[in-house]
């Protein structure tokens, strides 16, 4: 099973990578102070690193007003 990357924005997948390939990075974030907040388990055990794509980060930078909204998207 791979682990997915998909913007928390716009829910756009960044990428993925192949769980064998991926079980540091998972300790890592859940080891990490926040990293709840990035990592999702759904039912069927697949994970998904929450991180933010490129579009979003331009558009962040752009407006930074938007990290202090929760869902800037509609």
């Amino acid at each position: 099973m791979d682990i997915r990357y998909s913007c928390r924005h716009c829910n756009t997948e960044v990428g993925s990578i192949p769980f064998a390939s991926a079980e540091e990075v998972v300790q890592q974030l859940k080891n990490a102070e926040d990293g709840d907040r990035f990592l999702e388990t759904d039912k069927d055990g697949a994970m998904t690193v929450r991180c933010i794509c490129e579009e979003c980060e331009k558009s962040l930078k752009t407006f930074p007003d938007y990290y202090a909204l929760r869902k800037w998207l509609q």
